[in-house]
């Protein structure tokens, strides 16, 4: 499974989460951001590669659907609900997403 991790600049929560997730057993992962500014910035190639979009905010996902609808429409869109609070690999942050993500992970949870 490939899932992308999506947040507004992939410095902090999107990174954190493909740090965490990178050996997850049988998952291949990646992240990037919305803003033009972002580290790495979201492609129609990357939700194309994606198997399962994880964001972080609501606002992310309208965001994408905006912007990317054509590329998406086979492809669970789940929002995590993690606020830009968290410094990059802070252990709340950490906490947090080993708590929200593995669902998604193990296909107990669509994304909506």
């Amino acid at each position: 499974m490939h899932v992308l991790f999506v947040c507004s600049r992939n410095r902090l929560r999107s990174p954190t989460a493909e740090q965490v997730f990178r050996s997850w057993p049988g998952v291949q992962v990646a992240s990037a951001g919305l803003k033009p500014d972002a580290d790495e910035v979201v492609t129609s190639e990357d939700l194309e590669w994606a198997d399962l979009v994880l964001v972080m905010e609501k606002k992310h996902k309208q965001e994408l659907s905006r912007r990317f609808m054509p590329f998406l429409r086979d492809t669970p869109v789940a929002v995590l609900g993690i606020p830009d609070d968290y410094a990059y690999m802070a252990p709340e942050l950490v906490d947090l997403l080993l708590r929200k993500v593995p669902p998604y992970l193990s296909g107990d949870v669509r994304g909506k």
